[in-house]
């Protein structure tokens, strides 16, 4: 389950689109990040997504992923010319195609290689949509089916594109939106698949004189266990009170929020509830909570130079966003991304070799007590992300007209910095969160969830 949010110029505190999204998946689903430069293919070439080959296109853009280690596309990413596009999973009364096809994820790279526009990546989804459909086990360990939304933005506008099997509706957004785990499009919308209102209407689904897209197309029993109302009113309400201030901080702050209950209470721990209704989320017991936030982004789409802030690693409120620059620059390279974790490919197998499993040394202990151990080093990751985003500016500021091969060099070395200080950091705060005595304890069957969650991953 996920969470993707946009704020447009008109409310932003800088007239820039910032996107923001909180990919949850499987707790030892581990992510990657991923840097694909622009690339030239031959005639003829075909590319093998998740599950199929399709043709491949003559060239290729840049592009930024975070991902499910197992997935060929991305959960969230962003291209070199400030494309961004995050998807959920949403569950309706169309079928869903087990067979291989092409899943939520692989829409996301796909579109994000071949569009230089937010209409153009909404176009090209569309298109792959109508010719390949989508189809395909979605889930690491536990198979999943479901379609898709997505919300797609580039530094002038964005859309949202909600589908269910082939049927779609897609509207432009105004100022601020979010989509969470189920159709919010009702009875407006600015384009949609034809036959969207007659099917639903053949299917017995609603009338046509008061057709509700989300209300005829929504699967009733899965669209109310995710949690996803909570979050997707939580989300909106977060966005509209910032409408006009809305800063890279403020959507850092809204993907680490843990609801209103989580504010006034000191002793708030995520093993509360049993439906996943914070936006930043924590797996437990049951069926109702498979899912953790394990990686989260947000894009900074300033034109020409776009900023893509990323953890990598599980548990956004316990992570640190570090800055990625596209234009060739990119991730750490070399030694230093071996040093890192970030050449070492993760699976669902712990090796703190890897930079997302290093994280779960510092996440799995500040989840055993929120209360006393988050707040051991928050002051600190705080102003230490603080640094980073003062630097980031910085940078904007002097290379913002300067070409991409000039500026390459300069963007990846802060890039690299950034990521080693929070690495250095990192290793403190699991240090001092483990020599932090547990105070308060997590529910029972939160606590024998992770437990269980450790064994499979054989977590040390």
């Amino acid at each position: 389950m996920c969470d993707t949010l946009v704020a447009l110029g008109n409310a932003t505190a800088d007239s820039s689109v910032i996107l923001a999204k909180n990919s949850d998946r499987e707790p030892n689903e581990a992510h990657v990040l991923v840097h694909i430069p622009r690339t030239r293919h031959e005639p003829g070439s075909r590319v093998k997504c998740t599950y199929i080959e399709i043709p491949q296109v003559p060239e290729t853009y840049e592009v930024l992923l975070s991902k499910p280690f197992w997935i060929w596309g991305g959960e969230m990413g962003v291209n070199e010319h400030g494309v961004a596009i995050g998807n959920e999973a949403v569950f309706t009364k169309e079928p869903y195609d087990k067979g291989p096809g092409l899943i939520g994820m692989d829409f996301i790279r796909l579109a994000l290689e071949r569009a230089d526009t937010a209409q153009k990546a909404l176009e090209t989804i569309l298109q792959l949509l109508e010719t390949y459909g989508q189809g395909g086990n979605c889930g690491f360990r536990h198979k999943t089916y479901y379609h898709n939304s997505f919300l797609i933005a580039d530094p002038r506008e964005a859309w949202v594109l909600e589908t269910a099997g082939k049927f779609w509706a897609a509207q432009r957004v105004r100022d601020v939106r979010s989509i969470s785990n189920g159709l919010t499009i009702g009875s407006e919308w600015d384009m949609a698949s034809p036959g969207l209102v007659e099917h639903a209407v053949e299917k017995g689904w609603g009338r046509s004189s008061d057709f509700h897209f989300a209300r005829c197309y929504s699967d009733f029993l899965y669209t109310r266990l995710d949690g996803q109302r909570a979050r997707h009113c939580r989300s909106t309400a977060l966005l509209e009170k910032h409408k006009g201030a809305i800063t890279v901080e403020r959507m850092m702050a809204i993907l680490r929020d843990h609801g209103p209950e989580a504010e006034t209470d000191p002793l708030w721990n995520p093993g509360r509830g049993w439906l996943m209704e914070t936006l930043c989320v924590h797996a437990g017991f049951g069926p109702t909570r498979p899912s953790q936030s394990t990686g989260a982004m947000v894009a900074h789409l300033i034109p020409g130079m776009p900023v893509v802030w990323v953890t990598g690693t599980s548990g956004t409120c316990t992570s640190i966003f570090k800055p990625v620059f596209l234009g060739g620059a990119g991730l750490p390279t070399g030694p230093a991304a071996e040093a890192l974790g970030l050449a070492a490919q993760p699976t669902g197998t712990y090796d703190p070799r890897t930079h997302w499993w290093s994280h779960e040394r510092l996440h799995r202990q500040v989840i055993q007590d929120y209360a006393t151990r988050m707040p051991v080093y928050r002051e600190e990751r705080d102003a230490l992300e603080a640094t980073f985003l003062r630097e980031a500016a910085e940078m904007v500021s002097r290379y913002r007209d300067v070409s991409p091969e000039e500026r390459a060099e300069p963007l990846r070395a802060l890039t690299t910095s950034c990521f080693e200080r929070a690495a250095q950091a990192t290793e403190r705060w699991i240090e001092a969160v483990a020599n932090t005595p547990v105070r308060y304890r997590p529910p029972f069957l939160f606590s024998m969830a992770w437990d269980r969650f450790n064994r499979e991953a054989r977590f040390a």
